[in-house]
């Protein structure tokens, strides 16, 4: 595609002109809830720069990373996916036997044969519930988006039996000892998903799908990836502008000629490897802006600046550090505006591969809900300022496998952000030393693929809730533990209120929709 040019190649298909609205989607299928777990244990990006003697300000500022979250060998992709999904329907007061389906995206594998999933269905099958479809979905970053998109398909086709379904993203995201260490992190976010959700995920999306080799594991005896960090990188803004020059297309086929541009959105979420990345995506996509409609208000001003931009080939600049420059102090205002209050996990746990662009969502949600008084000193109704907000959504996977899409508030977004307790959960956390990171780091890699073994970490500076690695036995079979909840938990949907409460029987026979909790 001359992606100067076109406005028209994109194929619709046959009946595309009854597409509805580009926001809207008619059973409002999409978020109800959300819970994220990460490791106690933390390493200051400050810390490595002088550990790995790279210079100060190299990961803090040139990555524009603060913190790392990581895994000692008493927590494994198990385990930390079992918190997460606990920790949801706990809080959420969410009866097991109400969720039809569970699927995972990780690229976090301890089995080539056994899915994350599997394990996941004990928390189900002690409560008499078998009948859980989705299995993991593997695909480097990209399999929460997948495992999200199938199902979100579930919960719209003629197959769904009224419940509920839970997607669970996560990884631990490690490096060998070398220049892309500072890169890694963990978490875990778990989402329940039905239809007349209060975050109702755009019927028009758009994906890029290549065949490259930026990252990737080929070394079945090593958690650790190869990676061509440049290409990686180039690889990410490739598959960013496929899919922003796609949707925008398939936006304004739905929504009758009217123009799509970063105006339209009020945020912007996109996968977080590194924040610094995260800022020169913003740059891209508002340069893809340009290209397309050089007449828009922001450019105003600057046209004797542009003009040496507006004629070349998109596909041919990502070596161009002038436009780069450029566009990313144009979009100064709209990184601030859209993009900053989304990235406070991301630059406090790092990378977390499946999770990265939803612990941005989830930091996103709870800067909405922060206490806000207005000129009077009188409380801010946020629910009223965060409903109709539409966010867009970029999801990306090295190998590669991308996808954009809309989210639009709909209801009640507050119990998200009082559930998850960000800000005292983030301050309990343990500060380690780089050295204690690296000897971690160097422990778990003697125990990768090993059999027969016992953690040796204690339990004690776990978070309440956590579920651990008991031990591996001689076949390789892992079992779980969990450290006690903490008694001052309590559930913010309860009584009539609670997800399972929900789902009684209407007039004709089918289960009653979810309602948004207050």
């Amino acid at each position: 595609l001359d992606s100067r040019t076109d406005r028209t190649r994109v194929a619709m298909p046959p009946g595309a002109d009854a597409i509805i609205k580009p926001f809207h989607s008619p059973k409002g299928v999409g978020i109800h809830a959300m819970e994220i777990y990460f490791p106690r244990n933390s390493v200051k990006q400050s810390d490595l720069e002088t550990y790995m003697k790279a210079g100060t300000g190299k990961f803090t500022i040139g990555l524009g990373q603060q913190n790392m979250a990581f895994c000692n060998d008493i927590e494994d992709i198990n385990s930390v996916c079992m918190t997460a999904v606990a920790n949801l329907m706990e809080k959420y007061n969410i009866a097991p036997t109400d969720i039809g389906r569970l699927e995972v995206g990780t690229e976090t594998l301890i089995d080539k044969s056994k899915s994350v999933k599997s394990t996941l269905c004990q928390l189900f099958n002690e409560h008499g519930n078998f009948d859980l479809e989705g299995v993991d979905n593997i695909n480097a970053c990209y399999g929460g988006t997948a495992a999200l998109l199938n199902t979100l398909s579930w919960v719209e086709s003629s197959a769904w039996d009224g419940r509920y379904g839970i997607v669970v993203c996560g990884d631990i995201a490690v490096y060998e000892d070398g220049p892309a260490r500072p890169t890694g992190g963990c978490a875990a976010v778990a989402m329940l998903i039905g239809r007349d959700a209060p975050i109702v995920v755009g019927p028009v999306r758009a994906s890029h799908m290549e065949d490259a080799y930026d990252f990737y594991k080929p070394r079945l005896d090593s958690e650790y990836p190869t990676v061509f960090g440049h290409e990686s990188n180039v690889c990410y803004l490739r598959a960013l502008d496929g899919c922003y020059h796609r949707f925008t297309h398939k936006f304004e086929h739905a929504a009758r000629g009217h123009r799509f541009h970063l105006g339209e959105v009020d945020h912007v979420v996109l996968h977080s490897p590194y924040n610094k990345l995260v800022k020169k995506s913003g740059a891209r996509m508002l340069y893809n802006d340009f290209v397309r409609y050089p007449d828009l208000p922001i450019f105003k001003g600057h046209e004797k600046t542009l003009e040496a931009f507006a004629k070349l080939l998109p596909e041919k600049t990502y070596e161009n550090r002038d436009l780069e420059k450029v566009f990313t102090e144009l979009a100064r205002p709209m990184y601030k505006n859209k993009v900053q209050s989304s990235v406070l996990l991301p630059q406090e746990l790092g990378n977390s591969y499946t999770a990265s662009m939803y612990t941005g969502l989830l930091s996103l949600i709870c800067s909405w809900h922060k206490p806000q008084v207005d000129a009077n000193g009188e409380p801010v109704d946020t629910n009223a300022l965060a409903h109709g907000k539409k966010v867009l959504m970029f999801s990306f996977g090295s190998g590669l496998a991308a996808t954009m899409f809309t989210l639009k508030v709909a209801g009640d977004t507050s119990h998200i952000a009082e559930a998850s307790e960000l800000e005292l959960r983030l301050k309990e956390r343990i500060q380690r030393t780089p050295e204690e990171f690296s000897s971690t780091l160097a422990d778990r890699e003697t125990k990768y693929g090993k059999f027969d073994w016992t953690p040796s970490s204690s339990t004690e500076e776990l978070f309440p809730g956590t579920f651990y690695l008991g031990n591996v036995d001689k076949f390789g079979r892992r079992s779980y533990k969990r450290v006690p909840v903490s008694p001052f938990r309590s559930s913010i949907n309860y009584g009539s209120l609670a997800f399972h409460s929900r789902l009684g029987a209407a007039d004709d026979g089918r289960p009653l929709p979810a309602t948004t909790a207050s």
